[in-house]
């Protein structure tokens, strides 16, 4: 029934130690044996989330940036790319300036800062990444952005969202990785969308995918995928709106998925 898995990385494929699990690394392998295409689908950048790809070894698009770019790690072949519109860009630069907030920039699949300190490295660390600083951002900002990212409080985050949201409209697409990320993207950069992309790619229904995540970000793709999976340690706003809830990312959540719907599906 399913023959396209779509999978985000952080608190979901990954234990909170980030590893994955010998027995989900194997379920992952029998699925792909079996002729379903396993993918990741991640707000990562390509040069992080491809590190992950290679370590199981996928070679088929992935979902990075929210779904800003769909690329394949082995071979570079772009499959779906969209880039932060050009005067929302500006607009996002200058209240940040105006703000004194922490700004992150993402173009050519390079991390950006604007000055050194716990908030990139942090980032950076996460991420397994290299960072470039650059104090003059008017040097980057007309070059195409992935994304970019706001750090800060998680209160004031949601504050800042509140804020920006009616101001953009529908012209920026405006989510959360996590509490304390707020990133800004195309319209049409959201997994949802992404997903929607690899599926015509090979071949595929819609009715025909399953999406696993665990954040706010991966609602479009939650409610885009035949199946919408919410993980066991997912905010409950997107438990809300899954069509099941798994295990958690340290119980091998992402294990029971694929033995419930793909591998043993007559016994669910």
């Amino acid at each position: 029934m399913y023959r396209l898995i779509a999978i985000d990385i952080d608190d979901t494929l990954l234990t909170d130690d980030g590893r994955i699990t010998d027995a989900t690394r194997e379920a992952l392998a029998e699925a792909a044996r079996r002729g379903v295409t396993v993918t990741l689908a991640t707000g990562r950048m390509f040069a992080s989330a491809s590190k992950i790809a290679e370590r199981i070894g996928l070679n088929v698009p992935i979902i990075t940036y929210q779904g800003a770019l769909v690329k394949t790690p082995f071979d570079g072949r772009v499959l779906y790319e969209r880039s932060v519109p050009a005067d929302a860009a500006r607009r996002i630069l200058d209240y940040c300036r105006r703000h004194g907030l922490h700004l992150q920039l993402y173009t050519e699949d390079e991390l950006y800062a604007a000055e050194d300190n716990d908030k990139v490295r942090g980032y950076a660390a996460l991420s397994a990444v290299p960072y470039r600083i650059e104090p003059d951002f008017d040097k980057l900002i007309d070059r195409p952005q992935s994304k970019m990212l706001i750090i800060d409080d998680p209160d004031r985050i949601d504050r800042i969202a509140e804020e920006l949201r009616p101001l953009f409209g529908g012209s920026v697409h405006i989510t959360k990785s996590k509490p304390n990320f707020l990133e800004f993207l195309h319209p049409e950069a959201t997994k949802g969308h992404a997903l929607a992309a690899l599926a015509r790619h090979v071949g595929c229904a819609m009715e025909e995918t399953i999406a696993i995540g665990d954040s706010w970000n991966d609602r479009e793709m939650i409610q885009a995928a035949g199946l919408g999976v919410a993980m066991g340690n997912a905010i409950e706003s997107l438990k809300a709106i899954a069509g099941f809830v798994t295990k958690t990312n340290n119980e091998d959540g992402v294990k029971h998925v694929i033995d419930t719907f793909i591998l043993h599906p007559q016994q669910s």
